[in-house]
């Protein structure tokens, strides 16, 4: 039995924010062997085609008497893998059925004769080197995360793949997914923006798919959707994180078949649109409570990006100032705003500075933005809850939750001992009752302060 030697294909991308910042993991699919003396060999899916049978040419051999010399192919097709059986003796089945031609889906029992397979993902390590430019349509950021997810964004974005930006509220999904749109070869076909939390659970259905005249009462006339309107496009579907359960397989199943019907409709229509979705929150942590359905989150997160929050990349925070209020304008404002800002936790990210900023334009003349009205939303100490001031994750490991819970405390910790102390280590560290070598080892490690030799 033997396998072609694997390759460098990513079928998905992950820059995970509860990591390092430099953190990056490949997804690629491959078929598990689950029968004979070799059970728990791994088949990776690396070319363009994969063909499984007895004959010695084949990329898998499966020296079985119920497997046929030619008894199928696996074909790569963008980002689907497509099972034809080559008229195999015993048939191929999936996942009980027998089958001709049929899409693999991640986790699909495969049973090639009385052998059986695991169409399985594996994530592995990789390295994207971060881009030279600090702007990206309207991301703006020279921190080392945010120029990796420019790089990878300018990478993925000539792809035709589905893409799931993972971020708080604030955090740039809806500026990643416009950049996506404007550098792709459909840039020139419409973005149709749908947001799943701001349509009753009753219309989305008919905002997605359309609906015809007299479909459903108040269906006065018909309705093109969504899904028809972002033909030749990009679809963003931003919080789909939101997307009620009963909707999830129709969605799946559009995406999957490239079609779908009006409410009301008896024939199917087909589209031609890439889909791009947005999420608050961990998806893969809310399949595992059950609240998103698994195989449609594989089929949505093709390529994953996470965005960082804004209290995680500080040093962005003058790039923004300028690209938001004008070139040359964080230079200018007096230290105390500056101090101020920094020390700021932005619990609504980018959007949060933004609308600060403009707030400011209509409170006093720039430069002279040092009025108490501006201060007093980054000056306010306000008593909050753990799951209100922190990001708790109550899904998955004991250990890993509570290592997450410990990495936010001390990076909010530190994050306001800076803000109170001014900066001034010497009494940061007098403050918190720290090892001075200590504090500079912690601030260093969360990205706050430089290295003392710096």
């Amino acid at each position: 039995m033997s396998s072609a030697p694997p390759g460098p294909i990513p079928t998905h991308t992950v820059l995970g924010t509860r990591a390092q910042a430099d953190r990056l993991a490949a997804q690629q699919f491959h078929l598990v062997l689950l029968d004979t003396e070799r059970a728990g060999t791994v088949f990776p899916l690396s070319g363009e085609v994969l063909r499984i049978g007895k004959a010695p040419e084949n990329d898998v051999v499966i020296d079985h008497p119920t497997v046929s010399r030619n008894h199928l192919l696996v074909r790569r097709q963008g980002d689907r893998f497509l099972v034809q059986d080559l008229g195999s003796t015993n048939g191929t089945f999936l996942d009980g059925a027998q089958v001709r031609e049929a899409y693999l889906r991640p986790g699909a029992l495969l049973e090639v004769g009385d052998v059986r397979l695991r169409f399985s993902p594996q994530v592995s390590p990789v390295h994207v080197d971060p881009s030279s430019e600090d702007r990206l349509g309207d991301l703006v950021g020279r921190s080392v995360p945010m120029r990796q997810i420019f790089a990878l964004l300018q990478r993925i974005a000539t792809t035709d793949s589905t893409i799931l930006l993972v971020g708080e509220t604030g955090a740039g999904k809806g500026a990643a997914a416009k950049a996506i749109h404007k550098l792709s070869p459909r840039a020139t076909g419409p973005l149709i923006v749908f947001d799943c939390a701001s349509v009753s659970d009753s219309l989305i259905e008919s905002e997605l798919f359309g609906h015809e005249k007299g479909a459903f009462t108040g269906a006065v006339s018909q309705r093109i959707g969504c899904l028809e309107r972002a033909n030749g496009g990009t679809l963003f579907l931003d919080e789909i994180d939101d997307l009620a359960m009963d909707l999830q397989p129709k969605l799946l199943r559009a995406i999957e078949d490239r079609e779908f019907r009006r409410l009301g409709a008896s024939s199917p229509i087909s589209f031609d649109a890439r889909i791009v979705v947005a999420s608050k929150k961990d998806l893969w942590s809310e399949t595992q409570a059950s609240r998103f359905r698994e195989d449609l989150y594989f089929r949505l997160s093709v390529f994953t990006v996470s965005l960082p929050s804004l209290r995680d990349r500080k040093e962005d925070i003058p790039l923004l100032v300028d690209a938001f209020a004008g070139e040359g304008l964080w230079g200018r404002l007096p230290e105390k705003v500056r101090e101020q800002f920094l020390g700021h936790t932005w619990p609504g990210n980018v959007r949060e500075l933004r609308n600060a900023l403009e707030r400011a334009r209509h409170m006093a003349d720039i430069p002279e933005l040092a009025g108490d009205g501006l201060l007093r939303e980054f000056t306010r100490e306000t008593p909050a809850t753990v799951g209100e001031a922190l990001p708790v994750e109550f899904t998955g490991p004991f250990k890993t939750c509570k290592d997450e819970l410990v990495r936010a405390f001390e990076r909010e910790y530190l994050t306001r001992l800076l803000g109170r102390t001014k900066g001034n280590i010497a009494r940061a560290a007098r403050e918190a009752e720290l090892d001075r070598k200590h504090l500079y080892s912690l601030l260093h490690k969360y990205g706050l302060v430089q290295s003392e030799e710096d």
